[in-house]
């Protein structure tokens, strides 16, 4: 995640600072779901600098959640154009949309009697 703090110009007099102090989440304002979001994913070391770091993020990406196996199996499957297209233009995640149409398709055929 791309954080967007990095394009923000450092503060150079106090009431700048006091200002960029004002809007900081802590006693008198919380969190907005974003700052949560990223906290929820936050990898927080309280000494070692760097390699500890670096460390306590190598046993995060080691453990794998509760997921235990693939979901999903990778398939080679032909599809007009017309279809990838208007999939694609959704944008990111057009894989997912139409797994979930077919899985709807699906579910509406079990439920039909034959």
């Amino acid at each position: 995640m791309k954080s967007d703090v990095t394009h923000k110009r450092f503060p150079e007099t106090p009431e700048e600072w006091e200002a960029l102090i004002a809007e900081a989440p802590g006693e008198d304002r919380a969190l907005v779901a974003k700052e949560e979001a990223a906290w929820a994913n936050a990898v927080v070391v309280k000494e070692g600098g760097y390699p500890a770091f670096r460390a306590a993020w190598d046993e995060r990406r080691r453990t794998r959640g509760t997921q235990q196996g693939a979901t999903k199996e990778a398939v080679s499957v032909h599809l007009s154009p017309e279809v990838i297209r208007y999939f694609k233009a959704g944008g990111p995640g057009w894989q997912r949309r139409l797994d979930a149409v077919l899985r709807e398709y699906v579910a509406g055929q079990q439920a039909a009697p034959r």
